[in-house]
Formats: C-alpha cells, structure tokens, sequence
C-alpha cells in the first residue's frame, strides 16, 4: 500500500498536430537549453521540434522534457475540453510542474505534465467544481479523487493482477461496451472527464480549495485495507447506481445502489417503477434548485445546465435515425421501436434494444446508450420513452424523459455538496456513498 506521495503523469492534450505555448518561467529543455517565453512543437518525419517565437530550433528528438524549479509554470494554447460531452470546448491553460511532449507511430503529439500528487489535486477540485464550494465538500471530494487515482495506479503496478480494460461482448445483433479511466498507453491519466478533470491553474484556486487539501493530505477511502476505486460523476437523480451497471459485470461492494435522500425510496425494478420514478420529483440531496448554492459549486460552463435533475430531450423520428446511423454506424432504416431490456436500482438503462425496419440491435451498457442516442451525450442513461405516433402508425417523434447527470456510480458531487451545506462533515459524506469504507492516512 502507498506510503508517500507520488508523482503523476497527467495527459493534458492528446493526438496533436502541433503544440504552442509559452514558458513562464526558465525552463530546461532535455537537460541542456535554457528557454522561457513562447514555443512551439510540430512532428516532422517522426521527431518532434520545439522552436520559439522567432523560429529558432530549441530542441528536438521523440521525446522533449521541459524541467523548471519548483514554482515553474507554462502555458498551453487551445486545449480541448470537455471532449465529445455538450459543454466542449477550447481554452488557454495554465499548468505548474514539468513539461514533457511524446511524438505517437501516427505522427500526433502527446503533452504530459509532471506533478505531484497533492498539487493535482488542487486543480481538481477547483476544475472539477467550484473552488469557492463549501471546506466540507471540498474535503470529501479531495479523498475521493485521491483514493480513485491511487487505486488505479496501484492496480497497474501489481505483478500479474489484470487491470480493468475497455470491454465489448459484440455480435450480429448485440453490442455492448464499456470504457475504463485505465486505457492510456502514455500517461497515468488524462486531464478531462474521461478521468477527472485537472485545467491546471486556469481555475482559480482558492485558499479554501488549498485549506481542503491540505488538511486531507494523505487520506484515502479504504474498503479491506485496500484503497478504493471511489467514483464519481454530477448528479445521480435521487437513487445511486451499481459499479456493474456501467463496466464489468463484477460487484464492488462500496459501489453499490444508495438512496441519496434522508428517507428511503425503492430501487426501480419494472418499467412501471422506472416511469414512476424518473417522472416525478422526489426528495433527494441532488434535488436542489438553490441557486446560490449551485453558484458556489459549479464551475460556470456546468452552471449552463440547469435541467440535470429531471430533464426531456425530443427528437423527430428521422432526426434520431441521422443520429443513430452516425454514432453506431449501423444503417437501422426506419426506426420501428425503443425497447428497455435491463435497468440498474437508479433507473439507469443498462440494454436498451432499437428495432428497425432494416436492423435491429441491442446496446449496451450505459454509456454507450448514451452515445448512441445524442450528438454528444445523453445527460444520462435513466429514461423513459414516450413515442408519438401518426395516424399511419409509424413513430413521429420521440421524446426522451431523463433523471440524473453522469454514470451514477459512487459520489454524487450536487448531492455531496448539498449534505455538506446541511452540516454533514467530508467523512460522513463519503461514507454515505462508498458504504463500509474508512477513511484513513497513508502518507
């Protein structure tokens, strides 16, 4: 188990054709060259070429390592976040720590940032939500995003455990996927929502977000000794949702269906619970329309969605078919019917079958459903269906109502905020989402 604090390699941009910036402090490039103000890198016939403003060559080779003193800090222009969800987007970004740029077989660039453990955190949190949000959330969500991160780095480092992976059980007429936080090849972890979102010092981190990791420094989730793979995601719509529901089909027993609410609501077990459930309001943590509260703990491009408790999505029929055929690559034909074969305890779709008049397919898990059925993504996968038909029959429009925002499994953030404005403390927080777990310091 870990007993000092780490150093991490952070993927902060990915496939890239060319790389600007700017050094904001003296940095030492491959061990030898001073340089600080702009740079940029391009690949050219397999090596990468830093030059600076004038054009002048820095350094070159398939791998450039940028080093400064502790404190050193550069710039990275255009960075994607937010990466194929509603709220993408290009920012200028500000990172500490080191630099290093890798040229991949296909001649893209991969831009990793070297920093240790507690400093990324910092930015987490601030990224993440708001650094302004309450010491109390900030505190439950520091031991969350540290104990995930720490989890997944010691599986990797196990001799001969097999760590989870991408999976797909594929045939003629099934797909179902599921994507894991472990698939980069170059780095630790990337900078976005596929992992956690980490934007450097761009979001402005404050004394409160410093004092949350600070005074958690080295606590971790444990379940029997071990450090959890703790979760988490937005807003779970009222009832938390099981690990397996959204990757492989292993129980974790801290991942499991929680209800998010001082009182006690059913799982949804049949179409009927499910419709009953995601069309009304219940009393939940996440269910909150307090806008001061929201303010003080969203970052502003989340604050842009207001719906993520409950939510509706209409689409026309041929609409849908467009998506459908651009985001599977099946040619479905016309769309005949949308039918719910498997639900977790939230509500959430776990296989979902979509007939057509030239095929018809059964996706699955969550996320994929999600994929398939919005440009983006679908807030969630807990909905139901109401179809309009025309006086022929045939599906007019679609109208998707949803519940929850994110995969549900582990830490509700809204809800976890909520609990900790109603008084409850970082650990009483955790230990409400992660059941039988401790919190403990390592380091």
């Amino acid at each position: 188990m870990i007993t000092s604090e780490p150093s991490i390699r952070v993927g902060v941009a990915d496939h890239c054709r060319e790389v600007e910036g700017e050094f904001l402090r003296l940095f030492t490039i491959n061990g030898s060259v001073s340089a600080q103000g702009k740079f940029r890198v391009t690949a050219e016939e397999g090596m990468l070429v830093m030059r600076d403003a004038n054009a002048a060559g820095i350094a070159s080779g398939r791998e450039i390592v940028c080093i400064a003193d502790k404190g050193g800090q550069f710039r990275l222009q255009n960075v994607t976040i937010g990466i194929h969800f509603h709220w993408e987007r290009k920012e200028d970004q500000i990172f500490e720590g080191g630099l290093r740029f890798l040229v991949r077989d296909d001649g893209t660039i991969a831009v990793i940032n070297d920093i240790l453990l507690e400093d990324y955190l910092k930015s987490v949190i601030s990224s993440e939500m708001s650094a302004e949000a309450p010491l109390e959330f900030l505190k439950a969500h520091a031991i969350t995003s540290r104990s995930w991160l720490v989890a997944m780095l010691e599986r990797a480092m196990r001799t001969g455990q097999q760590q989870r992976v991408p999976g797909s059980a594929e045939g003629e007429a099934e797909v179902v996927r599921w994507y894991s936080r472990e698939d980069h090849d170059l780095y630790d972890v990337c900078a976005d929502d596929h992992c956690q979102r980490y934007h450097g010092l761009t979001k402005v981190i404050s004394t409160i977000a410093e004092e949350a990791i600070a005074s958690t420094r080295g606590q971790f989730l444990l379940y029997n000794d071990e450090v959890c793979d703790a979760r988490f995601y937005k807003a779970c719509g009222g009832i938390t949702e099981e690990f397996q529901s959204a990757w492989e089909d292993i129980r974790i027993p801290y991942l499991c269906s929680v209800v998010d609410a001082p009182l006690r609501h059913e799982p949804v077990r049949t179409e009927a619970e499910a419709a009953a459930w995601i069309l009304s309001e219940p009393e939940a943590y996440c269910n909150t329309k307090d806008s001061v509260l929201l303010k003080r703990i969203l970052p502003a491009f989340d604050q842009e969605t207001t719906d993520f408790f409950r939510w509706t999505v209409r689409y026309r029929r041929e609409e849908l078919e467009t998506i459908l055929h651009e985001k599977s690559g099946y040619h479905f034909g016309t769309l005949r019917d949308l039918i719910p074969l498997a639900r977790g305890p939230s509500g959430r779709i776990i296989k979902l079958r979509i007939v057509g008049s030239n095929k018809t397919i059964v996706v699955g898990k969550e996320l994929e459903i999600r994929r398939w059925l919005s440009r983006s993504h679908l807030y969630s996968s807990a909905f139901v269906l109401e179809l309009e038909r025309d006086r022929s029959g045939d599906i007019a429009t679609i109208i998707v109502h949803g519940a929850g925002w994110g995969h549900g499994v582990g830490l509700c953030q809204i809800g976890a905020a909520a609990m900790c404005s109603k008084g409850f403390s970082a650990e009483e927080v955790v230990q409400h989402y992660f059941r039988g777990t401790q919190v403990r310091r390592l380091y």
